[in-house]
């Protein structure tokens, strides 16, 4: 069974899921939006790898036992090193179709894609939103020196299997292959939300070490470094930085307090009601 998913919303999406019996979404913590009352929640360490009818009753995504809890103990841990939340929640049906809203963290848009058994996607961290039972969640490493350089970190999301999985990221998304432009892109390392198994990640200098190359990486607002993105595949890309967002909040933060709050400033600016 096809997940039944609609994206909603315009500078913020949102996912609507209608949730049939039989079928488990997984989200992490602080996706959740609302669901109906038939909508059970259930927070467990791994994640269903399969349908809830096949799942041993109580079970962790059909894995029990003490082998299990190690399992997922293991996967926990190394999601912890990608800055991800520790535990998953399941969420299901019991009864008839259930109603579930989920988003992600940042204002900005979602791309449901669907996974058939031999596709690969990578993602920056805190891109996933939510997947369905069989699409597995993993963390994979970048490699020392793309890791430290690449806006991505060290560790990245790894998602396999099959069935739909949600990512999420900031601003407006566009779908781009690099095979359309000569074969290669240089892209700043915060903008890239998610590749398939088609693309090479990596990394690359800008410019010369020289005075120009400085001054270039100092202040075009660059840094020393973008990531490049090479094959022919997909590559989804997000026009706002999670950085150029935290920037821009910290620059601005308290502005409001110095047009109406203390001192000189409060005395000529502002409103006078």
């Amino acid at each position: 069974m096809t997940l039944d998913v609609q994206l909603v919303g315009t500078t913020t999406k949102m996912a609507i899921v209608s949730l049939r019996p039989g079928q488990v979404v997984y989200s992490e913590a602080g996706k959740f939006l609302f669901s109906s009352a038939d909508v059970v929640m259930e927070t467990k360490l791994s994640a269903p790898s399969a349908p809830a009818a096949q799942q041993a009753p109580g079970g962790g995504g059909g894995a029990g036992g003490l082998g299990g809890m190690l399992r997922g103990a293991m996967d926990a841990g190394k999601r912890m090193l990608a800055g991800e939340s520790f535990a998953f929640t399941h969420f299901s049906t019991r009864g008839g179709d259930g109603l579930l809203a989920l988003a992600g963290v940042l204002p900005g848009e979602m791309r449901l894609l669907e996974l058939d058994g031999s596709s690969t996607w990578y993602a920056e961290k805190d891109a996933f939103v939510a997947a369905e039972a069989g699409v597995h969640f993993d963390v994979a490493f970048a490699g020392g020196r793309q890791g430290f350089s690449g806006g991505e970190g060290f560790v990245l999301e790894k998602f396999t299997g099959t069935g739909s999985l949600l990512i999420g990221g900031a601003g407006d998304f566009i779908d781009i292959n690099p095979a359309d432009y000569g074969g290669k892109l240089r892209v700043d390392t915060g903008c890239i939300v998610a590749w398939d198994q088609n693309i090479r990640y990596g990394i690359e200098r800008v410019g010369r070490m020289n005075r120009q190359g400085a001054m270039t990486a100092m202040f075009g607002g660059e840094g020393f470094s973008l990531a490049t993105v090479e094959g022919n595949g997909r590559v989804i890309l997000q026009s706002v930085t999670i950085d150029g967002l935290a920037k821009a909040l910290e620059k601005n933060a308290g502005a409001g307090d110095s047009k109406t709050g203390a001192g000189m400033g409060g005395i000529f600016s502002g409103s006078a009601d």
